[in-house]
Order: C-alpha cells, then sequence, then structure tokens
C-alpha cells in the first residue's frame, strides 16, 4: 500500500483491507458546485478507483466564495465545472479515474451514467434532479447520499435501498424544502459541515461498514448553534412509488421531466431542448456575429450577449439565459437567436 495513504489506514474502522476496497469503487457526483467539488476532492484524496462528475454548468465569479476546485481563471475562461473540476482532482491525485460530462442528468443520461456505480453523491441544486436520483438509485439498488445547505443551515441524509426510507418517502413527513441561495445565500462553513458529513458516510459504505453508516436525518445551522438528528426509519412507505413494494419510479418518466428551470441563485433559466442535440458552435458564432452584441466561444460553449442579456449554448443545445428568471422571456430569446 502507498505511503501517500497512510493516516488514513492507521484509522482503524478504514485499516488496509478497508483501503484496497476504497481503491477498487467508482462513485458519481451528481453536480459540481459547491458540495460537488467539496466531496469531490476530498474522496480524490482518499483514493477511490473513479470518480464520475456531472454538471450542466461553467464557473463563475461568483462560485469562487465556496467551490473550493476553481480558480480565477476558470472563471475568467468560464470553464465548464465539469471539466475544470477534473483537471484540478487530476492534479491532486494521478491515480483516480476522472470522467467528466458536461450535462444535464435526465433520466436517460442517468441510465447510462450508473454502470458499475457503487455509490451516488448528491451535490445538485434542485429537487427535480433530486427525485430522479433517488429513482435510479431504488431503481438499481445504488446507495446515495442527501445533501443540501443554504444561507447556514446544511441537511443530509444516507439513503440505502430496501433498508432506509427514500427520498420520495421522506417529502410527506419531514420538512426539508425551503430557502434557496438566491433568497438567503450561502456561506462556506454550512458547505464545509454538509460536504463532511456526506464524505464521511461515503467513507463508511466504500469500506463496506455498513454497522457504522448513520440512519438519522442530519439537519444544522453553523450561525445560531442548533444541531438536529432525526430518526425518520419509520417513514420509510409500503406504498411509496419510488421504494415501496411495487415501485413504478416515477421520476423516471419523460412526461415528469422538466424541459426549463430556473438557476439557484441567479437571475437565470435553463432551456433544454426535447431531444439532445449537436450544435456547431463555430458555425452558430459566424452567424450571432451578423446580429450585433458580443460573441465569445470557447471548445465547450458559446456567450452571446445582446440587449443586457448573456445567452449561453452548449454543443448538446442547452442554453442558459442570464438576466432573466421569466420562462417565457428565455424561450423566446433561445428561439430567436439559436433557432
Amino acid at each position: 500500500m502507498s505511503d501517500r495513504y497512510s493516516r488514513q489506514t492507521l484509522f482503524a474502522p478504514i485499516g488496509e483491507a478497508g483501503q484496497q476496497r476504497i481503491r477498487q469503487k467508482h462513485v458519481l457526483i451528481i453536480g459540481a458546485g459547491a458540495l460537488g467539488t467539496g466531496n469531490a476532492e476530498a474522496l480524490a484524496r482518499a483514493g477511490v478507483s473513479k470518480l464520475t462528475i456531472v454538471d450542466r454548468d461553467y464557473v463563475e465569479w461568483s462560485n469562487l466564495q465556496r467551490q473550493q476546485l476553481y480558480g480565477e481563471k476558470d472563471a475568467a475562461e468560464r470553464l465548464p465545472k465539469a471539466i475544470a473540476a477534473k483537471s484540478r482532482l487530476e492534479m491532486i491525485n494521478s491515480d483516480v479515474e476522472i470522467e467528466a460530462h458536461i450535462l444535464d442528468a435526465t433520466p436517460q443520461e442517468l441510465e447510462v451514467l450508473i454502470t458499475g456505480v457503487d455509490l451516488i453523491l448528491d451535490a445538485t441544486d434542485n429537487f427535480d434532479t433530486r427525485m430522479m436520483i433517488n429513482d435510479i438509485s431504488q431503481k438499481y439498488r445504488v446507495p446515495w447520499i442527501y445533501g443540501a445547505c443554504v444561507g447556514s443551515y446544511g441537511i443530509s441524509f444516507t439513503i440505502l435501498p430496501g433498508e432506509t426510507p427514500c427520498l420520495n418517502c421522506l417529502l410527506e413527513s419531514v420538512p426539508i424544502g425551503g430557502l434557496t441561495c438566491d433568497t438567503a445565500g450561502i456561506i462556506s462553513p454550512a458547505v464545509q459541515m454538509v460536504v463532511a458529513y456526506q464524505t464521511a458516510e461515503a467513507l463508511k459504505i466504500l469500506v463496506e461498514d455498513w454497522s457504522s453508516v448513520r440512519h438519522k436525518l442530519v439537519s444544522f445551522d453553523v450561525w445560531t448553534n442548533q444541531h438536529t438528528a432525526i430518526n425518520v426509519l419509520k417513514a420509510k412507505k409500503e406504498g411509496c412509488l419510488s421504494c415501496g413494494d411495487e415501485p413504478t419510479y416515477p421520476h423516471l418518466a419523460f412526461e415528469n421531466q422538466t424541459k426549463t428551470a430556473v438557476l439557484c441563485g441567479r437571475d437565470s433559466v435553463q432551456i433544454r431542448p426535447p431531444n439532445r442535440q449537436k450544435r456547431d458552435l463555430t458555425a452558430m458564432k459566424e452567424l450571432l456575429e451578423n446580429k450585433g452584441g458580443t460573441v465569445e466561444e470557447n471548445p465547450y460553449l458559446l456567450s452571446f450577449t445582446v440587449d443586457g442579456r448573456r445567452l449561453v449554448l452548449f454543443k448538446d443545445g442547452r442554453a442558459l439565459i442570464h438576466g432573466t428568471k421569466d420562462i417565457a422571456e428565455a424561450k423566446t430569446l433561445y428561439h430567436r437567436y439559436f433557432g
């Protein structure tokens, strides 16, 4: 065993055998923002075999306050988060295989990404995606760890298919919604606390120390000094459509997929075409240059600023419309400039 992990193997619950297990495991992280970057760095340093990182966005200046893998150059170049994270993680631990995907996590994508995965980490900022993660986890019996934070508040729960209640069960009995970073902001200590809970649970699962996995939902506020641990095992429902006796996995159904979304913390709307496309960014740049405004391009996306709005187009046809929360306006701008 490499001396690289010597301090980790000295920790008795992991040891040499646990480290060997960690080195064989594949973790899927959905989201490469604050929680995603924190978890990805911790697990890369811990020596997992493979990390698959999925994110739909790119690095902006407001991310740098809490999203620890990114620097000013990433924000200036508007690098996709998945790409910037991969580059940084490969410098941290070249023994870990890093797979990066610039995409919106849809059921179709998750059906492909789940292959060979031992654990899913939730690092998203919206419940639509979390419910898809929940259903894909139940369908393929892969554990996942829910995490969220806003302001100075954080929450986490470990979901083991067949054993614990799933997120769909909890929605009816536990208040886990509420404010967003759009309305309440976010401070980095809250992020780091959630990351600590998620990563600790992840290591327990990766070394297969199932008896140590926490079965309580934990929430806390680092500013008001509050901490709560709730036993939610009785919340598991036999009739749950996601994890019950006759599951239908409703959040993997096409009709339940959101095609537009107002992004957390920003005056921005994501537009996702019904079918994944392959857009020629260079050709689109040439078209937009004749419509006024400012056009910028990197290998992953195209940015077009016009009339106080910034439109960002990805190769898969997705677009982020900045400067508005009005979905109708965003759709109009998308079709006017991107066809």
